[in-house]
């Protein structure tokens, strides 16, 4: 896949700052010291310890959009992918002066550590009555840098780091000492882990347009936020359900010597971060923490906290990281060892941050009871008595119905092209999770040649159900009508002839104009539709071929109309006609009608 390299910017140089200033309109409560790019809590509580953070810019809302009360009190932050200087850090140590002292909280990458480092010595030098007010805490929580890797730099910082900060934020809120939080901060550090993935790398702005670093069946284990290499590379791209149980075995691994970081004895207590690297859907997410969930129950984890959403990003980078806190054991009676519910009410609290992103204040029940629960136990209404008509060849009916869904299967990705342009691009996909709903049907028996008006009901009910959409309520209509027009129009038949097969597409055209006002010709699928029905009306049912003909020159016609209604009405009118691409819907149309032909 290719790197998206465009962006929405100034000036390159001018976005950082931008960006800050920005940040200040949405929190009225934090001020920005422009020249060092320091963003500050404005009216600190100096009676309370200051947490102070940052690094370089491009993991946004990490670290400056938790600046506020409750959580962070400066963040120094650089150029994208770039550790701020020592005058920067110097400069939010200064603005944070207060009775009880600071608690320096950086990542671990090289850069971060000697800038904020150096701040800290420089400062102490300068204030030695103060030197012991100032604390480091230095966050490592990434699993994909083994030990023999990373024996002399240690772990790379990432996602972990937000957990860090909103426990040891919140303590300095109720008003701790600088010496529990410095060890809350500490401990929190040391029970994080972190595990991300990537299907490609992010851009930085600024730079020249970058190539794909992985081809599009690939993606990359352990990726960092800065593009640095992963743990290995994988192809094809695995399914989550596969995927999620890969990241785990390296986040929880208790055999493993390269990567066995915490302490897990088995039936553990967790908080679950599910962090977006900035590239991720929220549908996606979402299925991602139903697994997660899921692979990590199976394993005897008891999940306390769920938390997801953006936190650490790297730009725009299209993956995820999963993140988990150990919790303490029960068995652990260390003095130094926290309370496992106060580290909870201290994660529960509600920060008055942009960043931090809304969770349940509440242990998840297990996914296995929210699945049952989604099981609806209501009684189905009682079905009527339904006509059965067969058809006068059932095999030849099923034929035509497989042949028509395996055309529009195969017709997917050109529909899906024309809808790229002439709509938002998910009408070939919709279609095909028709044809494939009602050839499952077909497999099960729900649709047969031998009961077509239950079989038409079937596939109402599969376009209602897995199409959904525009397309699947017309679709839903259209077919729930011409069931209808069946049974109305049968008579005393047991068996359909071509002449009442005219009459229920006709009754069921008519049906459909009371739910849309789109009429020919209109740049929709009512197009061939209405070209078809009118066709075989006028033939009494005898010349099919003549109707599908109609019907593809109506849809070709498409090509060349102003959209009045549908997708396409949204869609600049020069740019349809220039490019001349037919309405998606009035293909899906035709396409199906043709499968019919060729199997007629």
């Amino acid at each position: 896949m290719s790197i998206q390299s465009k962006h929405f910017q100034n000036a390159p140089e001018n976005l950082v700052i931008e960006s800050l200033q920005g940040l200040c309109s949405l929190n009225p409560q934090i001020d920005l010291d422009t020249a060092n790019k320091v963003v500050y809590v404005a009216s600190p509580d100096r009676s309370k310890v200051a947490l102070i953070c940052g690094g370089g810019s491009g993991h946004e809302p990490a670290h400056a959009g938790f600046v506020g009360y409750g959580m962070l009190t400066a963040a120094a932050c650089g150029s994208v992918f770039a550790s701020p200087n020592p005058s920067q850090v110097r400069r939010a140590i200064d603005i944070v002066e207060n009775e009880k002292g600071s608690v320096i909280i950086v990542r671990n990458y090289t850069g971060d550590i000697l800038n904020f480092g150096l701040a800290k010595e420089q400062y102490a030098a300068l204030h030695p009555e103060k030197a012991d007010r100032v604390r480091f805490v230095i966050v490592g929580d990434d699993v994909a840098v083994g030990r023999t890797q990373g024996k002399i730099v240690g772990r790379r910082g990432l996602a972990g780091t937000c957990l860090v900060y909103k426990i040891a934020g919140a303590l300095a809120e109720r008003g701790a000492e600088l010496d529990e939080v410095h060890a809350i901060a500490q401990w929190v550090s040391s029970r994080v882990g972190t595990i991300g993935v990537g299907l490609e790398h992010c851009h930085v702005p600024g730079t020249a347009a970058g190539e794909s670093h992985l081809n599009p069946t690939e993606i990359e284990i352990g990726m960092g936020i800065h593009n640095e290499p992963g743990n290995r590379r994988v192809s094809p791209v695995p399914s989550v359900n596969e995927l999620v149980p890969m990241l785990l075995e390296l986040l929880t691994s208790t055999t493993d010597p390269e990567r066995s970081f915490l302490p897990f004895k088995g039936k553990d207590h967790l908080v679950l971060l599910l962090n977006n690297l900035g590239g991720t859907s929220e549908l996606e997410m979402a299925g991602i923490i139903r697994e997660t969930r899921h692979a990590l129950e199976a394993q005897g984890y008891k999940i306390r906290r769920v938390l997801a959403g953006t936190f650490m990003t790297s730009l725009n980078m299209p993956g995820f990281s999963i993140t988990v806190l150990l919790l303490p054991h029960r068995t652990e009676t260390d003095e130094s060892v926290p309370d496992t519910e106060l580290l909870l009410s201290l994660l529960d609290e509600k920060p008055a941050v942009p960043g931090w992103k809304w969770a349940s204040a509440t242990t998840p029940e297990p996914s296995s009871l929210q699945i049952k629960r989604t099981v609806s136990t209501a009684p189905a209404a009682a079905v009527g008595d339904v006509t059965k008509l067969g058809s006068e060849d059932p095999a030849a009916f099923i034929a035509s119905v497989k042949r028509a869904c395996g055309a529009l299967i195969d017709a997917e990705p050109e529909i899906t092209r024309m809808d790229n342009i002439a709509g938002d691009g998910d009408c070939g996909l919709t279609l095909k999770d028709g044809a494939n709903g009602v050839l499952r049907n077909v497999e099960s028996g729900k649709i047969s040649g031998d009961d077509v008006i239950s079989s038409i009901i079937s596939i109402s009910k599969v376009a209602e159900e897995q199409m959904g959409g525009t397309s699947g309520a017309l679709y839903s209509i259209f077919f729930s009508a011409l069931a209808q027009g069946l049974q109305a129009n049968h008579g005393h038949q047991k068996t359909l002839t071509p002449a009442l097969w005219a009459k229920a597409v006709s009754y069921a055209l008519e049906k459909l104009y009371t739910y849309t006002r789109a009429r020919p010709p209109s740049r929709t699928l009512v197009d061939p539709l209405d070209a078809f029905v009118k066709a075989l009306t006028a033939s009494k049912g005898t010349d099919f071929a003549g109707a599908v003909q109609a019907a593809d020159a109506a849809a070709q016609k498409t090509r060349d109309l102003e959209a009045k209604a549908g997708r396409s009405a949204y869609v600049e009118g020069n740019r349809l006609k220039d490019q001349q691409v037919p309405d998606p819907g009035a293909w899906g149309v035709k396409v199906v009608l043709e499968g019919l032909l060729a199997s007629a």
